[in-house]
């Protein structure tokens, strides 16, 4: 019981990370890149919502059930320091650090599970 708790508590003070994450599809290339203020927690939901058979993204849970989960990787790619700056916009900065990211990652066309096939 004392084990519990005491997983609990470091559970609780566990600070989340804000970043940029891929969800890589290994057989195809094709890949989700995205970022949020806890990485690992969205990494996490994704995991969840292709092994439930519920992914939001149709593409990306069709291609989850034909391959399966060995043929997925689930990256953290990069993750904001703490800062004390309170003019500090985590929003702004995820979006280019998303960006970048999305441009290092060639995460555009068929190779994106974002792409809908449209122009834009």
């Amino acid at each position: 019981m004392k084990n519990k708790r005491l997983l609990k508590q470091q559970y609780l003070e566990t600070k989340t990370r804000a970043g940029v994450y891929a969800v890589r599809n290994l057989v195809t290339g094709t890949m989700l890149v995205a970022a949020g203020k806890d990485a690992q927690g969205a990494l996490n939901r994704h995991r969840f919502e292709l092994r439930q058979g519920s992914h939001r993204n149709r593409r990306l849970g069709q291609d989850w059930a034909q391959h399966g989960e060995s043929s997925f990787a689930f990256d953290i790619l990069d993750v904001f320091k703490p800062s004390e700056d309170a003019a500090l916009d985590i929003e702004r900065e995820l979006k280019d650090l998303l960006g970048l990211w999305r441009q290092e990652m060639a995460c555009e066309g068929e190779r994106d599970y974002e792409w809908s096939g449209r122009s834009s």
